[in-house]
């Protein structure tokens, strides 16, 4: 496969054109950076739903319930959302990362976490939320 780069120097719109073939090697670390990249958007917290023009209400897909708008609650998946008059906007309750050494325990009832350290010489600490 061949690529061609065009790169144009505006001050005197002279074109300088690089060919160049591409190895094997060099597309899958080109895909492995750009799949990394994409990591931390994985523990993407919040989400939002554009509402139809004229609606009164959300319906939270989690627990097919309705709100009106203007209102704030919680799900059973412990996401804060909010009915606004243009859209329907949850963010996740709960950190994703932890300190090195600890784990996190979620408890999905009461909408809580605690921290467990492994070592007890460490002190754990969340990261986000």
């Amino acid at each position: 496969m061949r690529y061609v780069l065009l790169v144009v120097d505006f001050e005197t719109f002279e074109h300088l054109y690089l060919f160049g073939t591409m190895s094997m090697l060099k597309r899958s670390v080109f895909v492995g950076f750009v799949l990394f990249a994409l990591v931390p958007l994985i523990h993407a917290a919040c989400w939002s739903e554009r509402l139809r023009l004229g609606v009164n209400h959300c319906i939270d897909k989690t627990d097919k319930t309705w709100h009106q708008v203007g209102s704030n609650w919680r799900n059973s998946v412990c996401e804060k959302c909010t009915c606004n008059t243009f859209s329907l906007d949850c963010c996740d309750g709960f950190p994703t990362h932890v300190t090195k050494g600890c784990i996190i325990a979620y408890n999905f009832r009461a909408c809580t976490y605690t921290l467990t350290s492994i070592d007890p010489s460490v002190t754990c600490y969340v990261i986000g939320k």
